[in-house]
Order: C-alpha cells, then sequence, then structure tokens
C-alpha cells in the first residue's frame, strides 16, 4: 500500500488496520491482492504471504458478487456497497456478507475491499422477508374483527342506554363499560392495520415533507417537551412509497423516542441522506434492489434493553405500560409493503432508527 506519510504514521496506521475486526483487502489494477490484515487470513484460511500476489477469482467462484462489484466499482469509479453477498471457495467454504469495494484515490487502479461476515445484511433481510409476526397479527386482526368488534358495538349501545335511567353510582359503571368498549375497538382498529398485505401503492414521495408533517404533530402533543433537529440533504430525490404508510411509520418511530426522554433535555434529531451503493436481496428471487434513501431518527433517551432487541418488531412486544406492542410491528410491515427496510441501534443515550427506501423512478427509467 504507498504512503506519502512518514514512517512512523504509515506503522501507526498498520497497526490499526491489523486490529480491525472486518477482513480488508487491497487489490491491484489486475485484481491481484497486494495487502490483507489478520482477519482477512482467518476469514480465507489463507496466510498473508499465500494470499499477495493471489487473484481475487481464485479465491472466490468466478461469478460470485463479490468479483461482479470489484468489476463494477472499476467501471464506475466510485465505491459501491452489497449486503446479503453469498460468497464462497473452494477453501473459504460458503459465507452470507457485506462488501464495500471503494478506489484508494491516492493510487491509480487500487481498490480496498471490506468483507463483514456479520453484518447488517442479516438485519435487512430479516425486515424484507418479515412474516411470522405479522401473519400472527393479520389472523388475530380477522378474528377480532368478525368475533369481537361487532358484539362489542353492542355492549356499548346497551351501555349507553342504561345510562339514561342509572343513578349517578351506576353511571359511572355505565361509562366505565362504553369506555372500555370502544378502546378495546381501537385496539382491534389498529391490528386491522395487518389485514391486508402489500396494499400500499408506490408513488413519488417528498420525504422532508413527511418528516414536516410528523414533526408538526409531535411538538403539538406528544413532543412538545422534546428538541427537535432536522439534518435533511436537500438534493435528495423522491422516494418510491406511500405518504399516509410513511407518516405512520416515522409518527411510530417518533412517538416511541418522544416517549422515551425525559420531561428535560430530551433530544430528537431527523436526517436524510442518499447512500449510493447500498442494495439488498429480494427474498424468493435472485434480484437485488437498490435502497439509497436513508431517513433517521436518533433520539438520546435510555436506549432499547439487551432482552427486548432480539424481539423488538414482534408484536405485542412493549415496555411501555398501558402499551399495545403494536407500533413497531406495524412499522415492520409498512416499510415491508414499500420493499424497503427498517433496522435500529441502541446504547444509551443514542437511539438511531434507520430506515431504507428506493427511489422513484418513472415507467421505463434505470
Amino acid at each position: 500500500m504507498h504512503s506519502d506519510l512518514p514512517m512512523s504514521a504509515a506503522i501507526n496506521a498498520e497497526v490499526v488496520l491489523a486490529a480491525l475486526p472486518d477482513p480488508l483487502l487491497v487489490l491491484d489494477p489486475s485484481d491481484s491482492i497486494t495487502w490483507v490484515n489478520p482477519a482477512a487470513e482467518h476469514f480465507f484460511g489463507v496466510g498473508a504471504s499465500g494470499l499477495r500476489g493471489a487473484s481475487l477469482p481464485s479465491l472466490v467462484a468466478a461469478d460470485s458478487p463479490l468479483v461482479s462489484l470489484v468489476a463494477m466499482v472499476r467501471k464506475q469509479g466510485t465505491g459501491l456497497s452489497d449486503h446479503g453477498v453469498e460468497v464462497a471457495g473452494p477453501r473459504l467454504g460458503a459465507h452470507r456478507v457485506d462488501v464495500r469495494v471503494s478506489p484508494i484515490q491516492e493510487t491509480s487502479g487500487d481498490l480496498v475491499v471490506c468483507i463483514r461476515p456479520r453484518s447488517i445484511a442479516e438485519s435487512m433481510d430479516r425486515q424484507l422477508s418479515y412474516r411470522g409476526a405479522a401473519r400472527s397479527v393479520m389472523g388475530i386482526a380477522r378474528l377480532l374483527a368478525h368475533e369481537v368488534k361487532n358484539p362489542l358495538s353492542g355492549i356499548s349501545g346497551a351501555a349507553q342506554l342504561l345510562e339514561q335511567n342509572a343513578s349517578p353510582a351506576d353511571r359511572e359503571l355505565t361509562q366505565l363499560i362504553r369506555q372500555e368498549a370502544d378502546r378495546i375497538c381501537a385496539l382491534v382498529d389498529s391490528m386491522d392495520q395487518f389485514g391486508e398485505e402489500g396494499t400500499l401503492q408506490a408513488r413519488p414521495v417528498n420525504i422532508h415533507e413527511v418528516l414536516g408533517h410528523v414533526r408538526k404533530l409531535a411538538q403539538g402533543g406528544f413532543g412538545r417537551h422534546v428538541r427537535f433537529t432536522e439534518r435533511y440533504d436537500p438534493s435528495l430525490p423522491p422516494a418510491a412509497a406511500d405518504r399516509n404508510g410513511l407518516i405512520q411509520v416515522f409518527l411510530n418511530l417518533v412517538k416511541n423516542a418522544c416517549e422515551a426522554l425525559p420531561d428535560q433535555g430530551g433530544d430528537i434529531v431527523l436526517s436524510t441522506a442518499y447512500r449510493h451503493g447500498v442494495r439488498v436481496n429480494i427474498p424468493g428471487t435472485r434480484d437485488r434492489m437498490s435502497l439509497p434513501l436513508e431517513i433517521s431518527v436518533l433520539d438520546n433517551g435510555p436506549g432499547v434493553s439487551e432482552e427486548m432487541k432480539s424481539n423488538l418488531f414482534d408484536a405485542f412486544v412493549t415496555s411501555k405500560p398501558g402499551g399495545t406492542g403494536l407500533g413497531l410491528a406495524l412499522v415492520a410491515k409498512v416499510v415491508r409493503d414499500l420493499r424497503g427496510v427498517v433496522e435500529f441501534e441502541s446504547e444509551p443515550r443514542r437511539t438511531i432508527f434507520r430506515v431504507r427506501l428506493p427511489i422513484y423512478q418513472q415507467a421505463g427509467e434505470g
């Protein structure tokens, strides 16, 4: 690897790269390996001396998506990422990984390849193939809609009739009956949103207009105690999405963030960015889809507990007193219907939810 840095700085840089847990390779213009870190030696099961000078196609299958991604970077001259790539080779076995390939600006034709064996790909594919929780809620929603909601209307109506001639003490009871019947009906209505599969129509949607609308709703009610910051990429193209569906998604995410924050000192940052080259598998096919639009909701609350992280998007999972546990399940379903992905990272004072969406393209484009 060429460097104009002083020797001490170059040595320090190499020490840092050697300490990284992700395999790193440097390829010359002929796609031969000129440098590797220890993680790459471990990943390929070959020492540095055996890897240096080897060609990339000799380590992985010639039709590997990794080889294709390297060729694409050389053609376009810009860094690209691919998620959920299967990398296989004679000594390597088969691994599902993330890959990032970037040109090294200081040298002509050299590329750096970063491989992440366990990464965001698992989270993205899990969200794209999200099925079990949504199906369970669909079945429950249909059952409740047919077997519970109609009788509840009758119960509420009967309580209203009794209330007309009831004593003040009994009137409190009839009002309680009506309030509880209304609460259960509202719960059924919220669950009924899971009942239709893939009904959202993708149209051009201005993400910033949606986020502005959600922020106003929040500041007018449940988020009046929170300080909002907006960090937007003004050049972001329209998303291929459904406006009402996205309002549901970000209203739920922002509401969850607001409710996790203290009465004072709570901050939420809404941000957008264009992530060139982010692609994911479409479950059930060999197709890969580009999801360059990234919309983030960041808060400085206490974070998600470790025991909830693995099933945070499942229905009825909640840590809030009186919560239904349907908000994030609905977020996952709507984003999946829009062929996007949602993921999160959480630690104390930093929880971030990221929604990745496709851009809108007219028929025949792209």
